[in-house]
C-alpha cells in the first residue's frame, strides 16, 4: 500500500518488456506440447509431409516441365516454406490471447506482448524447421545451392510479416465477431493453397490469369524468393516492394482496430469465444 513507484530507464523498460517477450515465448512454444522438441517435430514433420505431397503431385500431373530449370525439390521447398511461414503467423497472430483473458490481470502483461510472443514463436519455430529440411536435404541428397541467400531469407521474413499483418486484422476483428473470423481464417488458409502462387511462377502465366492472384503479397514473396533462389530465374510480374506496402497498411489498420477493441473489452467477451 505504501510502497513507491520506482522510475525506470528507457533502457530498464526495454530490457524488462523483451524478457516478458522472451518468457512468452517461450510459454507459446511449449502451449502446443509440454516438450519443446516434440512440438519442433511435429511441424517439421508437417512441413515434410507437404512438400512430399506437392513433389508427387507434379510428378504424377507431368508438371515438372513447367518448373524453373535447376533443383526440382528446391522449387517445390522455396514455395512451401514461405507459404507455412504466412499461414502459421496468420494463425499464431490471429489465436493470440487478447485483452479479456486471464494472462492479462498481470500487471506487466497486455495485448502487445502477447501478440508479439504469438509471432516470434511462429517464426522461431518455421525458421528452426526449414534450416533442420534444408540441412538434412543438403547432406542426405544433394547439395543445397542458393543464387542469393539474404535475399531468399529477406523474403521469407516479408512472407512472415504479411501473415503477421493479416492475423492482427483477424484479431481485432475476432471479439466482435469470434465465429465469423474463425470462418474468414479457414477460408484465408485453403485459398492460398492456390492463390499464393507456390505450385507455378508469374512469368508462365498468362495476363488474365496473372490478375487473379497479384492482389496477393504472399504471391509476390514466393516468386520474388525464387528469383534469389535460382540464378536463370527473373521475376517480372512480381514485386516485393508490393508486398511490403500492404504489410504496413494492414499492420496500422490492425494496430488501429486492436485499440479500439481494447478499449471495449468486458471479461463477458470471454464467453463468447
Amino acid at each position: 500500500m505504501f510502497d513507491g513507484r520506482r522510475r525506470q530507464s528507457r533502457l530498464s523498460g526495454a530490457l524488462q518488456i523483451g524478457e516478458l517477450i522472451f518468457h512468452s515465448v517461450v510459454r507459446d512454444v511449449r502451449k502446443k506440447h509440454h516438450n519443446a522438441f516434440v512440438a519442433l517435430g511435429m511441424n517439421l514433420l508437417q512441413t515434410l509431409i507437404m512438400v512430399a505431397v506437392f513433389y508427387l503431385m507434379f510428378s504424377v500431373l507431368g508438371l515438372r516441365g513447367s518448373a524453373i530449370r535447376g533443383d526440382f525439390l528446391l522449387y517445390v521447398m522455396s514455395g512451401i516454406f514461405l507459404f507455412m511461414t504466412h499461414i502459421k503467423a496468420v494463425r499464431a497472430v490471429s489465436g493470440a490471447e487478447g485483452s479479456s483473458s486471464p494472462m492479462m490481470q498481470h500487471a506487466p502483461m497486455n495485448t502487445a506482448i502477447s501478440i508479439c510472443a504469438s509471432a516470434l514463436s511462429s517464426l522461431y519455430i518455421q525458421t528452426l524447421s526449414m534450416f533442420l529440411v534444408l540441412f538434412g536435404y543438403h547432406v542426405a541428397i544433394a547439395p543445397v545451392t542458393i543464387d542469393d541467400p539474404i535475399g531468399a531469407f529477406a523474403m521469407f521474413l516479408l512472407a512472415w510479416y504479411t501473415g503477421v499483418a493479416v492475423g492482427l486484422i483477424l484479431y481485432a476483428l475476432k471479439p466482435w465477431f469470434p465465429n465469423a473470423v474463425g470462418v474468414l481464417t479457414t477460408l484465408y488458409t485453403r485459398a492460398n493453397m492456390i492463390a499464393s502462387g507456390k505450385m507455378f511462377v508469374a512469368n508462365s502465366l498468362p495476363s488474365f490469369m496473372l490478375a487473379m492472384f497479384d492482389w496477393n503479397p504472399l504471391f509476390h514473396c514466393i516468386d520474388q524468393a525464387r528469383g534469389y533462389v535460382f540464378i536463370n530465374y527473373f521475376p517480372r510480374y512480381s514485386s516485393w516492394e508490393y508486398a511490403m506496402w500492404v504489410g504496413i497498411a494492414l499492420t496500422m489498420i490492425g494496430l488501429m482496430g486492436e485499440f479500439y477493441t481494447r478499449r471495449h473489452a468486458s471479461i463477458s467477451w470471454k464467453a463468447r469465444q
